[in-house]
């Protein structure tokens, strides 16, 4: 376990396996680097992966009060790269992860090779049909597995996957952290800049996804130039675990924009 210090002096718990470009993965809201799981082993296959635990998550300090926003959790990330000794990577972010990422591809274009967003959006929207329903909202902020496990996973990945499944939904984090972390998704607002984004983009989607409705997705790849929406049929919100193949895409996404820019 290694540790980078954030700019309030917070340490930050990152760790890094596998050979070959980085690609840092970014978690989503109040889970740890661990909630990766075999999505971060898939991968190490192909690429050095980082990954780190959101301040006030897992083995990371918990910081200032005022640093809970995407776009101060992005500087985290970065501190993350740095403590790595990388200069550019690959990021990949879920949820609030693709939130943070977004901020990180805006503030430090030098930093991020290729973007990729699953299941999350560039903010708040008074269009309903971007917004979860009622009930998928409850079941979130009720903490209750029973409740989450089948916005997030397809039935029968769970029941092939216990370990992996409750170890993502079961991340070290106080109700203070907590608290915060879902405060700094919901008041997340990237609209108006990810026009600025200059890496190649591939956003990842679940048709399903009761939590981030597919608009999002499709209005993020309005917003992001040239950026390259994959719509995942019967995918909830956990797409960038029980959609193993989607590891597959990514990869072929990279080399793709890796060839047309050689």
């Amino acid at each position: 376990m290694n540790f980078a210090e954030a700019a309030d002096g917070a340490e930050i718990a990152w760790t890094s396996e596998g050979e070959g470009e980085p690609m840092l993965l970014i978690a989503g809201q109040a889970t740890a680097m661990d909630g990766w799981g075999p999505t971060a082993e898939l991968l190490s296959r192909y690429y050095r992966v980082i990954r780190f635990d959101h301040r006030g998550i897992g083995r990371s300090g918990k910081g200032e009060a005022e640093r809970y926003t995407t776009r101060l959790l992005a500087e985290d990330a970065a501190a993350v790269l740095d403590a790595a000794g990388v200069d550019l990577a690959h990021v990949y972010g879920h949820s609030m992860g693709g939130r943070v990422g977004q901020w990180l591809a805006i503030d430090y274009p030098q930093k991020v090779r290729t973007l990729i967003l699953a299941a999350t959006s560039g903010g708040r929207s008074p269009d309903a049909g971007m917004q979860p329903d009622r009930a998928a909202l409850e079941a979130l902020t009720s903490g209750d597995m029973s409740r989450l496990e089948p916005l997030f996973f397809d039935a029968d990945w769970v029941r092939s996957n216990p370990a992996a499944t409750h170890t993502f939904f079961n991340s070290h984090a106080s109700a203070w952290a907590k608290v915060r972390h879902f405060k700094a998704s919901r008041e997340h607002d990237a609209w108006r800049y990810l026009s600025s984004i200059q890496s190649p983009t591939l956003i990842l989607h679940g048709i399903e996804d009761a939590l981030t409705p597919l608009p999002n997705a499709l209005l993020l790849r309005e917003h992001i130039p040239r950026s390259v929406l994959v719509r995942v049929p019967g995918a909830g919100h956990g797409l960038h675990l029980d959609h193993p193949e989607t590891v597959e895409w990514i990869r072929q996404f990279i080399a793709g924009k890796s060839r047309s820019s050689g």
